[in-house]
């Protein structure tokens, strides 16, 4: 699949603002570490919905026509897509209310609870649907399974977890500790979970010229295929990046997304400053999910290149 870097914006800045705003909401509802103060609270939460902006507003990039885009949200019963659109409007107003009334401490702790809550379940829904777009593709073999949106909830909290922390080495409030703690576990987490997605992607599985036509006690050959370049599929669906280029890129979703930034904050684990190692932790982690997501998208095969003479997809 050609990755377009309007949609990795889009994934990578929406993944990371959602996952800050549910951390953020999450910290304060269920004081973790003592909670975060009313100013961490607001400067998290509007850092949360600046992030999902851009990425919101990115994904209207890849749109042929960007003005009809609201018909995207008519097909909630039926479209992922528009499940996500849905419960990303719905967010900000929830979202709002409850990082603002947390700054202004002028609501009483059930409600700020209530919203809170609310806050961060429309967060977690808006990037769970985001992965399910992807994942309800059955086209594309390796999009779905259930590992594509665990794996964008996970990469999403890293991220999050990862700013939440650099903010709290800025105002070192009473949850830094916290935040580190988790933030290594998430991290940890979220590595896990794309080891295990690149293993299950590289075994071979799916459909074949043989399963496709039904002759499947011999090996079936093509005579003739469709153009081999020049069309909108070759292009969007036949992108076919070498394997020493996805091995050297993987090494650096590993390297930059998630080894250096755990070490990065390790080290912040009793470090009276502390600052520098998380800004430069949330860069990398920010440069190895985005390269993560390219390979998302370039390691992805459609069942239509079997026309054009891929044995696998």
């Amino acid at each position: 699949m050609h990755p377009a870097l309007s949609v990795i914006i889009f994934t990578v800045s929406s993944g990371a603002g959602l996952g800050l705003i549910v951390l953020a909401a999450l910290f304060g509802v269920f004081q973790i570490g003592g909670g975060l103060t009313p100013n961490e609270s607001f400067w998290a939460g509007l850092l949360g919905l600046l992030l999902t902006t851009v990425g919101l507003l990115a994904s209207t990039f890849h749109l042929a026509n960007p003005k009809n885009a609201w018909r995207a949200f008519s097909r909630f019963r039926s479209s992922w897509l528009s499940r996500e659109g849905v419960f990303a409007v719905l967010l900000y107003p929830f979202a709002l209310f409850y990082f603002v009334l947390a700054w202004q401490e002028a609501a009483p702790n059930w409600l700020l609870a209530c919203l809170g809550l609310l806050t961060a379940l429309l967060a977690l829904a808006t990037v769970f649907s985001t992965g399910m777009i992807y994942a309800c593709l059955r086209t594309m073999r390796q999009w779905n399974t259930s590992l594509v949106p665990t794996n964008y909830i996970l990469m999403g909290l890293a991220l999050g977890a990862v700013i939440l922390t650099t903010v709290l080495t800025i105002t070192r409030g009473p949850a830094l500790e916290a935040a580190t703690t988790l933030t290594l576990m998430v991290l940890i987490g979220a590595g896990l979970g794309k080891v295990i997605y690149y293993f299950w992607i590289g075994e071979p599985r799916g459909p074949t010229i043989n399963t496709a036509t039904g002759f499947t006690r011999g090996a079936v050959r093509l005579f003739e295929s469709g153009q081999s370049s020049g069309n909108f599929l070759n292009k969007e669906f036949g992108f076919q990046p070498s394997a020493s280029l996805v091995g050297k890129l993987r090494l650096a979703v590993y390297g930059l997304g998630f080894v250096i930034p755990i070490v990065l904050v390790a080290l912040l684990i009793g470090n009276e400053g502390g600052f520098a190692f998380a800004f430069i932790a949330v860069l990398s982690a920010f440069a190895g999910i985005g390269i993560e997501r390219w390979l998302f998208f370039a390691e992805a095969r459609h069942v239509v290149n079997l026309f054009y003479g891929q044995q696998h997809t």
